[in-house]
């Protein structure tokens, strides 16, 4: 049995691998990058011929993975937690369509927000959507699940949710690896191909038979390797502690707890598992990464008393979990923390040297300011061009979602913003853009998009973007007048004319679309490095 020094999410690509999958489909987006940067570095998935591009964004991903069940195949789809938003619709319905071949929907959280706008925990997903959810407690298990994921897929005929966390994706271990693969499943065609037909007749049968599931989805939580009851001789306390809060757990008791334990990673709830812990168990401390959905399902604040966590404050509401804090929570000493030395200089992000979108803001900037800043804004999207919003440049309004800088420019101009700006990378605007740009054009609306064309996926580590080539024939075939499709290169020599293209667009009372396009800085050094 090999050992690997493996990433949570190369392990699980690992055991995807050797589980039998033709299909990963992906967008990038931290913490969940390395799952599919494995799989395209994977002698084994380029010999087995596992379909492993990147999708143009997670709702094109999910739909892939489907159709790659629908075929009888072994299909996982992966992202981000917000990423999972984005493909909510496919996600849903997919519970009611069922699985053909094993379907997981693999979502990487990021407690804390190291690099999200929000600390949304996809297990509600999963219970929303009603099918088995699955996180694991380390890496070994991170490898182990695909084979065990994708067998419950389709003998229940059901998607499963794969949850992992920032910390478990991106620390390494030791893991153990199968010296035998399973081979990919064959073709298969559903045996009743309508109920992937989802008319409202169809869809009504599929969601009584998705409740019918329930039990038996209960019945594989109950007695799954995943989920374990440790018993201990202190009851005065009672610990449900779940996926990677089972690690910080054992941590913080130096690995053996004298209190009994519920490890818990598969759900929905083990109820016979709780209910021993519940019934045997003074106090109840749920350790979770992320909100609290466990301690909510058992009752929360309006319970018996008995449950605490992280909606009582005996753990932290916000942020990832830690040793020290479980220590707290459980009475025991805790160690003091060193103060922050005083020598360290604050490093606030910021772009690189030589990255393109420096030159691009300092030309919209001097724009605006010959416009006034009441009256031009400049509303910016999720990139690593959103470090436009800290100084020297103080360029952007507004980030909330992928394409939303688009859509937020029409909405203003719509509400009376003579001169709406919106700013958006090449990836991002062909992951989710076009929409509100066609929504632009349909109304004619006064707004000057910017499209920070550094011909890679820049922030999460210079992946291929859907983009390249393209964005002239795009723009133009969602129908902006060629003669306001302009291309500028972000340069200092270039400056004066690239405000003098800006200014000229910005006042056009209609939609302009501006290409501003050099590649990045890194992605450039990269290249360099390896001639």
């Amino acid at each position: 049995m090999p050992t690997k020094l493996l990433l949570g999410d190369e392990a699980l690509a690992q055991g995807a691998i050797d589980a039998g999958i033709t299909g990963c489909y992906a967008y990038p987006g931290t913490p969940s990058t390395e799952i599919m940067e494995y799989f395209q570095s994977s002698k084994d998935a380029e010999e087995l011929r596992i379909h492993r591009q990147w999708s143009c964004n997670e709702k094109a991903a999910v739909e892939e993975a489907i159709g790659t069940s629908y075929m009888g195949r072994r299909a996982i789809a992966c992202m981000k937690h917000v990423g999972l938003n984005a493909s909510a619709d496919g996600f849903i319905n997919s519970a009611i369509t069922g699985a053909n071949g094993g379907l997981l929907f693999v979502v990487a959280d990021d407690p804390s927000m190291h690099s999200s706008q929000n600390e949304q925990d996809s297990r509600f997903y999963g219970k929303f959507a009603m099918i088995p959810v699955i996180e694991p407690s380390d890496q070994q298990e991170c490898y182990q699940l695909p084979e065990y994921a994708f067998d419950l897929s389709e003998r229940l005929e059901t998607p499963v949710l794969v949850r992992l966390t920032t910390r478990l994706s991106h620390s390494r271990a030791d893991v153990d690896t199968c010296d035998t693969r399973r081979p990919q499943n064959n073709v298969r065609l559903p045996a009743n191909p309508k109920r992937f037909v989802l008319l409202p007749a169809i869809a009504k049968r599929n969601y009584e038979a998705l409740l019918e599931k329930q039990g038996l989805f209960l019945e594989e939580s109950e007695g799954s390797p995943f989920n374990k009851y440790l018993d201990g001789e202190d009851k005065s306390l009672g610990i449900i502690a779940c996926g990677i809060g089972y690690n910080y757990l054992m941590e913080a008791y130096g690995g053996k707890c004298p209190h009994p334990v519920l490890k818990l990673s598969q759900y929905p709830l083990p109820k016979a598992l709780v209910k021993r812990l519940l019934d045997e168990c003074g106090r109840i401390l749920v350790v979770e990464e992320g909100m609290p959905v466990v301690e909510e399902m058992l009752g929360g604040p309006f319970g018996n008393g008995k449950i605490s966590g992280r909606l009582d404050g005996t753990l932290p509401r916000t942020g990832e979990l830690n040793t020290r804090a479980i220590q707290i929570a459980c009475r025991l000493q805790a160690p003091e923390l060193p103060a922050p030395s005083e020598d360290l200089r604050a490093r606030p992000p910021r772009l690189c040297d030589g990255c393109p979108h420096i030159d691009s803001y300092k030309a919209l900037n001097e724009v605006c300011a010959k416009l006034g800043t009441d009256n031009a804004k400049i509303f910016g999207d999720i990139g690593c061009y959103t470090l436009g919003a800290l100084p020297p440049y103080n360029a952007i309004t507004s980030c909330v979602d992928m394409g939303a800088s688009i859509t937020i420019a029409k909405g203003a101009a719509d509400a009376g913003l003579p001169y709406p700006v919106a700013v958006i990378g090449d990836s991002t605007f062909t992951h989710s853009g076009m929409t509100g740009l066609l929504d632009a054009i349909w109304e004619n609306t006064p707004i000057t998009v910017v499209i920070l064309d550094n011909l890679t996926v820049g922030m999460t580590g210079g992946q291929d973007s859907a983009a390249l080539g393209k964005l002239e024939d795009i723009v133009k075939g969602l129908g902006v007048p060629q003669e306001h499709v302009r291309t500028i290169t972000p340069l200092p020599a270039k400056h004066g004319e690239n405000v003098a293209v800006i200014e000229e667009e910005m006042l056009h009372r209609g939609v302009s679309v501006i290409i501003a396009r050099r590649e990045c800085i890194q992605t450039l050094r990269r290249k360099t490095a390896r001639k």
